[in-house]
C-alpha cells in the first residue's frame, strides 16, 4: 500500500506546533487534520476514518488521556501517538494504560516523529501491507494486514501493540525475550530501563485472554521468572 494520502488527525492546541506538524505530514505525504482541543478531537475522531491520531495531553476541555481512552474504546486498533512535555515515568504509562501506542516528549525532533508515524502505521499494516505475511502463533493465524487472528471458525481483531508483540514473539520463538526489549522494540522506549514493566505484563495477560488462553495454550507464552516470556510454538 503506498504511503500517499493517508488521513492523520492532529489534536494540538497550540498553534505553532498544530501548523508545524501539518505542514511536516503534508510534506511527507500524509494528509492532516488538525483540531485544536480535546472535544473537537473526539468528535473529529469518532466521525471519520484516520490511519493515526497525534494527540497532545495538555488540552482545553478534555484531555488527552480521556480522549485516548474514549477513542480507543470506539476504534480499538486506532494507531494513537501522544505527544507530551510530560515526559515523566508516571506520565508515559498513564499513556499506555489509556490506550497509547507510542510517545513522543517536547520538543522532538522530525525525524524522530516521522520515524515513530511510520513504524506504528507499519504495525498497523497500512504501511508496506502486501510485505506482511500472515504467520502462525499456537494455533492462530495472525493476519498483519488485517489486523486479526483467526483460528477455524473464530476471529478476532488486534491493535497494532498486540500485533507487534506477537511478531517479535514469533521471531524469536524458543529464546527469552526480555520486557526491557519489549519495551523498547514494541513500545518504541528510547529508554525502557526508565520505565517500569507493569505495563508490559499488564499487556501480554490481555493478550493471552484475547486468545483464549487455556491449560494447553498457557505454553505458547511462558513467563520466565526474572527474565521475561518465551514463545514455545505449537
Amino acid at each position: 500500500m503506498a504511503r500517499d494520502k493517508l488521513e492523520i488527525l492532529v489534536v494540538e492546541d497550540e498553534e505553532a506546533i498544530r501548523r508545524g506538524l501539518c505542514d511536516v505530514l503534508v510534506y511527507h505525504g500524509y494528509a492532516p487534520t488538525a483540531v485544536e482541543d480535546g472535544e473537537s478531537g473526539l468528535r473529529q475522531g469518532r466521525s471519520a476514518q484516520y490511519a493515526l491520531v497525534l494527540l497532545d495531553i495538555m488540552l482545553p476541555g478534555i484531555n488527552g488521556f480521556d480522549v485516548c481512552r474514549e477513542l480507543r474504546e470506539i476504534r480499538p486498533t486506532l494507531p494513537v501517538l501522544m505527544l507530551t512535555a510530560r515526559g515523566s515515568e508516571d506520565d508515559i504509562l498513564a499513556g499506555f494504560r489509556a490506550g497509547a501506542d507510542d510517545y513522543v516528549t517536547k520538543p522532538f525532533s522530525i525525524a524522530e516523529l516521522m520515524a515513530r508515524i511510520e513504524a506504528l502505521l507499519r504495525r498497523s499494516g497500512q504501511l508496506q501491507r502486501e510485505n506482511i505475511d500472515p504467520f502462525p502463533f499456537g494455533d492462530w493465524s495472525i493476519l498483519p494486514g488485517e489486523l486479526r487472528a483467526t483460528r477455524d471458525d473464530a476471529c478476532v481483531d488486534l491493535t497494532p501493540r498486540e500485533l507487534s508483540i506477537l511478531g517479535l514473539f514469533f521471531k524469536e520463538a524458543g529464546r527469552i525475550v526480555s520486557r526491557r526489549t519489549l519495551l523498547a522494540e514494541v513500545w518504541g522506549s528510547p529508554d525502557p530501563d526508565a520505565l517500569e514493566t507493569r505495563s508490559v505484563d499488564m499487556q501480554i495477560a490481555k493478550l493471552r485472554k484475547k486468545l483464549g488462553v487455556g491449560a494447553r495454550r498457557g505454553t505458547w507464552i511462558e513467563t520466565v521468572r526474572g527474565a521475561g516470556y518465551r514463545y514455545s510454538g505449537h
